[in-house]
């Protein structure tokens, strides 16, 4: 079996966690999930990671977000470190954390990298509602994630899935549509011609609106 695609159906699995067994997506049906891995649990980068991803939680929550993290440390371990992070830092990690011991999991999203080692490197995979595979990053271990980033992409994704558009670069900040989004090109002469009319652009092919 290879790597799960975008578009694709993500893998199914069964997985202990620090909030019990879960089984994905099957439970995640009908909510937006980003599924990442750290390398190994009481490591500094992958607390800072944590500590990001649960201080913008209810941002997630709001976009109908799951959050669910994963190394191949035992359960555990991520036990330990969940209220090392509570009692010492006073955050508390409302997500679950897989325990992927044997590193199935791990294999079954190309989390393991072997020119980086033998633990997780950090990958992210946002899955929608439907448990299709919908954006993957994969980061090293030296390199902490931009959870803002992350949550961008959900909302962007969401705002594609709403409306039909695309999103620009930096969007909603983009540097020459600002806020806006960009309309799909048209696919025939009569609407390429009438598209310029219909809306802001800089040519048939690129053109641009303000969300309702």
């Amino acid at each position: 079996m290879g790597l799960p695609l975008i578009g694709e159906k993500v893998p199914e699995f069964t997985a202990k966690t620090t909030h019990g067994v879960i089984n994905f997506p099957k439970d995640y049906e009908g909510k937006w999930v980003v599924l990442f891995s750290h390398p190994a649990d009481f490591t500094p980068v992958c607390t800072t990671e944590f500590v990001a991803f649960q201080k913008r939680y209810d941002e997630f929550k709001n976009l109908n977000t799951e959050l669910i993290g994963l190394s191949i440390d035992q359960v555990f371990s991520h036990i330990k470190w969940v209220q090392w992070i509570k009692e010492n830092l006073d955050v508390e990690i409302k997500f679950p954390v897989i325990a992927d011991d044997r590193g199935q999991i791990s294999e079954l999203f190309g989390m393991i990298h072997p020119g980086k080692g033998t633990n997780t490197v950090r990958a992210v995979f946002i899955i929608d509602p439907k448990g299709i595979l919908r954006a993957v990053l994969y980061y090293p271990q030296e390199l902490g994630r931009n959870m803002d980033e992350i949550l961008r992409m959900v909302k962007g994704l969401q705002v594609n899935d709403e409306y039909q558009v695309a999103l620009p670069a930096n969007w909603p900040n983009n540097e020459l549509v600002g806020d806006e989004v960009i309309v799909p090109p048209a696919s025939d002469c009569a609407t390429a011609a009438s598209r310029v009319k219909e809306y802001d652009c800089y040519d048939w092919w690129f053109c641009h609106k303000k969300l309702k």
